[in-house]
């Protein structure tokens, strides 16, 4: 069981960021507010997909202005990313966002901070802040070598947080992201050390799908086992679906949520006697329609097979040009391999 670090809870709509709150599970559109129709439909695919909260990016005031008829039709939270213009952070909470992302230092001076910070005040809008190893101030950077480092990266976002605590708003969310896993795992861990407040986990310009997970996989998946992380987003270049798909599936590795079924398979070798990727394959594509967590194993032979029989809900293991599918370690019928898939799907219908 892993034991989580205890942080101050923020509240983004309605979803609880720390504290004992689920881990939720964030993404990015790749749309412009200021195309409010394109926005709203996002939205609304993103979140059926299962992101539990949304962030726009608000480049300018028609952004900002056009978030107000996306956060009416979002049925999950809405985040405004905000940089340099604090105007924008203005016009984004006066359109109803859940919450704001921007860097305290630059969106101007300090004055332009306590206006923020005046408006969300009244609704208690949680404001995450942060810092990226590629974006670390110059005299940040040349104190600690000229190139980014977990110290330096932490002072940045301490820097950040200090301003936010002098104004007496601790409602806030931290970020500490890098595109290099052990830097960005390493600055997270010395963070949590010091300060009480949620973090939002992630590998910041992770890449393409394939890389981009694996990099996420293991640096938000080494902090969750470490305890550490209230809210994660999987940053690909790719479909934001995609995004969320790894997110669940990385809490789900770890047995802190549970999204839908988990799909077993071992990897094919010489005993093998069935198309096993295929089969796979075909198994992973029908378990979409169901949404009910169970355990599903898909076995090559019977080597792994009882074993797996015996941990899973339902499952098949294959033989020569034919296979059983089974239920808590019990055999239920022998069938060609042609209807394995099918008999297995009917069986599970059969439970839910």
């Amino acid at each position: 069981m892993i034991k989580r670090r205890n942080t101050l809870p923020v509240q983004v709509g309605n979803v609880t960021i720390g504290g004992t709150a689920p881990i939720s599970v964030q993404t990015m559109s790749t749309v412009s507010p200021a195309d409010t129709a394109k926005a709203i439909a996002d939205a609304q695919r993103l979140a059926g997909f299962g992101a539990e909260i949304i962030r726009f990016a608000v480049p300018d005031m028609a952004a900002a202005k056009g978030l107000k008829d996306v956060v009416a039709a979002s049925p999950v939270p809405i985040v405004a990313d905000i940089h340099f213009d604090y105007r924008l952070a203005l016009a984004s909470v006066d359109s109803g966002v859940q919450a704001l992302r921007i860097n305290p230092g630059n969106i101007g001076g300090d004055d332009k901070v306590v206006q923020v910070v005046d408006k969300v005040r009244p609704k208690n809008i949680p404001i995450r802040i942060g810092i990226n190893s590629g974006s670390l101030p110059a005299d940040i950077l040349a104190a600690y070598g000229g190139h980014p480092t977990a110290e330096g990266m932490v002072e940045g976002a301490l820097r950040h947080i200090r301003i936010l605590e002098r104004m007496d708003y601790p409602n806030m969310v931290i970020s500490l992201k890098s595109s290099q896993v052990p830097l960005m795992i390493e600055a997270y861990e010395r963070l949590a050390e010091q300060v009480p407040y949620a973090l939002h986990l992630g590998v910041t310009e992770a890449g393409l799908i394939r890389e981009g997970s694996i990099k996420s996989a293991i640096g938000i998946g080494t902090l969750l086992y470490e305890g550490i992380g209230d809210t994660i987003r999987v940053s690909l270049t790719d479909d934001p679906a995609e995004e969320i798909k790894a997110g669940q599936t990385i809490l789900s590795s770890l047995g802190l949520r549970e999204f839908g079924p988990t799909l077993v398979s071992c990897p094919t070798c010489g005993r093998t006697q069935v198309q096993l990727i295929s089969l796979a394959k075909q198994v992973e594509e029908a378990l979409k329609e169901i949404q009910k967590p169970l355990h599903v194993a898909v076995m090559g032979c019977v080597v792994n097979g009882p074993g797996e029989a015996r941990e899973a809900d339902f499952g098949i293991a294959g033989g020569n040009g034919k296979g059983i599918v089974f239920s808590h370690g019990e055999v239920l019928r022998t069938v060609p391999e042609d209807q394995l898939v099918a008999t297995l799907l009917e069986e599970i219908k059969k439970s839910l």
